[in-house]
């Protein structure tokens, strides 16, 4: 059975290298009040609290829905469980001013470390050096006159195309993986770090660029997008509850409930956030024509 091992973190949290709060990376937690490890996962059975981000999103949902003006039947843990959708939503499709980094020191002769959850399933890149067959980007090398032939060969500013340009990405990459310094990595059933060649060195320092959304720096227009995309999941959730009666009796023919309506308002509500989401905060991909 391969040697599963605990990565010891240098620096943790930003490129300041913030000093770690242990040096044990099952210690730590994102930055800010979301834990994507709990996004979801929350049961109606107990009694849901809400923390500081929850409780501004909770309030502005209320506040639009009418309350305390009128009646907003809504529980916490329907509001709770729109706040997890919303907050998904945009964490998968989260841009670059999420971007955090970790220093890990991998040992050498193991490639097989165990990660958060949170942590595996956000990682971006994970960059460090390999000394088997690596060779220098320099001028005069393989690598250098490769990419250089490459590039001649295919014509790079005449006729050059979307699916040429992803080719030819892909083409680097794996030039680089077998030329180059950089080693491969992958994640294994969502809560291991694989990196290939295993390290030679003890401490071998490894860069782990991953995605987290911090609520003590998000910028207020992304802040508004999740109050918005709650409001609009919590207004499908009470339109459900309110078309179960059409008209409540009472007197001059009772009250008239407006249940479809506000369904209809949601769903069109979350469409076009989800066109904004990926429209205006993701970023676009990486490619550029000619």
């Amino acid at each position: 059975m391969a040697s599963i091992g605990k990565p010891i973190i240098s620096t943790w949290g930003d490129s300041g290298a913030r000093s770690p709060m242990s040096n044990n990376i099952l210690d730590h937690k994102p930055l800010g009040d979301i834990n994507p490890d709990t996004l979801n996962k929350t049961t109606g059975a107990g009694e849901v609290e809400f923390n500081q981000f929850e409780e501004t999103i909770n309030s502005f949902v209320m506040a639009r829905m009418g309350h305390p003006i009128v009646r907003v039947e809504l529980t916490p843990y329907q509001i709770k469980t729109c706040i997890d959708e919303s907050v998904t939503k945009i964490s998968y499709h989260a841009p670059k001013w999420s971007t955090q980094y970790a220093v890990m020191d991998a040992s050498a002769g193991i490639n097989l470390y165990t990660l958060p959850t949170w942590l595996a399933n956000s990682i971006t890149n994970v960059v460090f050096k390999k000394s088997l067959l690596s060779i220098q980007a320099q001028a005069g090398t393989l690598e250098f006159d490769f990419f250089i032939k490459y590039f001649n060969d295919n014509y790079l500013f005449n006729n050059f195309s979307i699916g040429d340009y992803y080719l030819l990405q892909s083409t680097m990459e794996m030039t680089r993986k077998i030329l180059g310094q950089d080693g491969s990595w992958e994640i294994i059933n969502g809560q291991y770090l694989q990196l290939f060649p295993p390290p030679s060195h003890t401490p071998e320092r490894v860069i782990i660029e991953y995605r987290a959304l911090d609520t003590n720096t998000m910028a207020p227009a992304y802040i508004n997008w999740i109050q918005k995309y709650t409001l609009a999941c919590a207004k499908v959730v009470l339109g459900e509850i309110r078309s179960k009666y059409a008209v409540i009796p009472g007197p001059a023919g009772g009250a008239q409930m407006n249940g479809q309506a506000l369904i209809q308002e949601g769903n069109k509500d979350k469409e076009l956030l989800m066109a904004e989401l990926m429209n205006e905060i993701e970023e676009p991909p990486r490619f550029t024509t000619y």
